[in-house]
């Protein structure tokens, strides 16, 4: 080199963050602190199903479910703990938070200003997002009109009081993993924000807009085919830039920026040969990262060993270290954006721009995003098909699953399981603690703060303010979402399953036959109930099933999401099911299958053929087998006509007259 060259000079590394939380807040606290200390350098945090759904940790919904996804957040008392030691003004926090979002920042803005924080120097992130809520992962509580007031709470509140936290991260991560093609990812995306934009609009001032849409941030999902994703991040800044100029008018290019955190692909991760995922989880990376103009500011990347259950602190080191040594050996940060001008990714990106401004027209003519929610869900349940479909005709290879199967066994996988199993008598602990809290607040001041709460929201109020009293009065999850309940009601969303045969059954006929002379035999349709029970939202396993199914001619019957034991078992009487279906992918399948299973036996259902699909490790398996379940499914089991025929030969009468 010589003397007059300059050494280029390094782009800043994206946020390290791990996206972690389990058991207790005293666990997932010792978690953080130890990740921080290896050199994480922001933090994501995962709450357990009933804070997401606004259920205190001993309602009837939360049996089973307390710890098992994420840490419990019960009140004020849980998240001291869970941040204890931690400086929060220091700290940059993500929360994957939605429904109770507005409560969960209450509360970490009261454990903030307790630890003597200034608020207006917190940074981080609450998701916020419902409609994909609605579409992907299920963990809303009110309709979608209320739900979008209650973000546009948060982001108004934030713009006065919390500058530099972003209020919105507009997800489309959990879109992909419900099988949204990259040109659906964009506009439902795309759509999401521009409804939210809609909602700030008249909230502020007209010149101070642009600050609070520059304060929208959006989370991604970065899958295996990683020159289209790469193109797809590009495609991104450039419909965001456009969309802020020329429907809203933001002139100053800053707050055009397109900010985004990344996960990436956690849907294709395998449970077979699972130390491929470790590659998956490398290639993945480099979409979000190899490209300047379109790198994330935040990337989070999943454990190798998450397609079998929660991964182990080791696991989840050894993804930070693959962030650490991209982001700290390797050249790459030295480097103007790699793919300018090049001819291959500009006719990539302008194809998926077309083919997500399209989509967008689509949503826009039907009334943007909140009037769409059934159209971009049935789209979804399609698109999610037909990716599964090309699986199955090996048109989509995936090594070691559909390919090149034989292997050795993984020496990861050692005598724990590979995984970390959470210790069951936690939720009775959480419990008791929980009994503690509410015994020694002062019920007087958490009932004037519900009261407070509730008519700050029937009233058509920002919710913050009345949310941060009640944080501090000692309110629980629990109780403040049955206020948004009890003034905004509950809501169901489409399952995107509709009665009809879609025109995918090519290659099914000699499944139609034999449900035809099954059916003949039984003397009426095979009737097949699809239950989701606890408060599991992530449906796209129960949807693809009840689709399936239906293509092969049973009568199906697929409600949705959470529902108790006691409303499937009652569904099974009302609808005479010949056999009932299970998913559960949080966990928490011993103790609601075994709720089930008693509930069947106790109502004259016990001979009725009970299958259960879910992340489910082979010792767990065992136990419900021995409980009387018929067939046990897990991710390897990824050839839907073969559970089809099973869900036959269990409903033919001739076969169990044969046993």
């Amino acid at each position: 080199m010589s003397q007059t060259q300059q050494a280029p000079e390094r782009d800043r590394p994206w946020l390290i963050r791990t996206y972690a939380g389990h058991s207790t807040a005293e666990a997932s606290n010792a978690l953080y602190r130890s990740n921080l200390a290896r050199g994480q350098t922001g933090l994501s945090v995962a709450f357990d199903l009933p804070t997401q759904t606004g259920y205190d940790s001993d309602h009837v919904l939360a049996k089973g479910e307390v710890g098992k996804v994420g840490v419990p957040v019960c009140h004020l008392g849980d998240m001291r703990t869970l941040f204890d030691q931690i400086p929060l003004e220091e700290m940059n926090t993500s929360m994957t938070i939605n429904a109770t979002a507005p409560w969960l920042l209450s509360l970490y803005i009261a454990v903030a200003e307790e630890q003597g924080a200034d608020i207006s120097k917190l940074t981080g992130t609450v998701q916020n997002d419902l409609i994909k809520e609605y579409l992907s992962r299920g963990t809303y509580i009110c309709p979608p009109k209320p739900s979008l007031k209650m973000i546009g709470d948060v982001a108004e509140y934030c713009y006065k009081a919390v500058p530099k936290w972003n209020p919105m991260n507009v997800c489309s991560y959990h879109l992909q993993e419900a099988g949204a093609t990259p040109e659906q990812e964009l506009a439902y995306a795309l759509g999401t924000a521009i409804a939210v934009l809609d909602e700030l609009k008249p909230r502020v001032p007209a010149e101070d807009f642009p600050v609070l849409a520059g304060r929208i941030s959006f989370f991604v999902n970065a899958g295996i085919r990683f020159v289209t994703e790469m193109c797809k991040m590009r495609a991104f800044v450039d419909l965001w830039d456009e969309i802020l100029e020329t429907r809203y008018g933001v002139d100053n290019p800053k707050f055009r920026r397109f900010r985004y955190g990344v996960q990436v692909n956690s849907l294709g991760l395998t449970e077979q040969q699972p130390e491929n995922n470790v590659y998956r989880i490398l290639i993945e990376m480099l979409a979000v990262t190899l490209s300047k103009k379109a790198r994330a500011r935040a990337v989070q990347l999943p454990a190798w060993n998450e397609a079998l259950g929660l991964p182990r602190p080791w696991d989840q080191q050894w993804s930070m270290r693959m962030q650490q040594i991209l982001a700290y050996e390797t050249d790459l940060l030295e480097f103007d954006d790699l793919f300018e001008n090049n001819p291959a990714v500009d006719a990539k990106v302008e194809a998926l721009k077309d083919g997500a401004r399209h989509e967008l027209a689509n949503l826009d003519s039907m009334g943007g995003a909140i009037n769409s929610i059934e159209y971009m869900k049935s789209r979804l349940v399609d698109s999610n098909a037909e990716r599964l479909n090309k699986i199955e005709r090996n048109e989509t290879v995936v090594v070691g699953v559909n390919k090149w199967t034989e292997g050795e066994p993984s020496p990861l996988q050692s005598e724990d399981g590979g995984i970390l199993v959470v210790d069951p008598g936690v939720e009775a602990e959480q419990i008791d603690r929980l009994n503690a809290w509410r015994a020694e607040r002062d019920d007087a001041a958490v009932k004037a703060a519900l009261t407070a709460l509730r008519e700050a929201a029937a009233m058509g109020q920002n919710i913050m303010p009345a949310s941060i009293e009640a944080a501090k009065a000692g309110v629980t999850t629990g109780e403040w979402a049955e206020q948004m309940r009890a003034v905004h009601g509950e809501y169901r969303g489409p399952t995107g399953v509709s009665g009809s045969p879609s025109n995918k059954t090519e290659g099914l006929e000699e499944l139609r036959d034999a449900v035809d002379a099954v059916s003949d035999r039984l003397g009426r349709r095979l009737s097949f109930l699809v239950g989701k029970p606890g408060l599991d939202g992530h449906s796209n396993g129960a949807e693809q099933i009840a689709f399936r199914a239906r293509d092969c001619g049973m009568a199906i019957n697929y409600e949705g999401i959470r529902l108790t034991p006691e409303e499937i078992v009652k569904a099974a009487q009302e609808q005479e099911a010949h056999v009932v279906g299970l998913s559960i992918l949080s966990g928490s399948h011993i103790p609601l299958v075994e709720d089930l299973m008693t509930r069947m036996k106790e109502a004259g259902l016990g001979d009725i053929p009970v299958i259960v699909g879910g992340i489910i490790p082979e010792v767990d398996a065992r136990r419900l087998r021995e409980m009387g379940v018929a067939r046990v499914y897990t991710p390897k089991d990824f050839e839907l006509n073969t559970i089809m025929m099973d869900i036959v030969t269990l409903a033919d009468p001739q076969a169990v007259a044969a046993e």
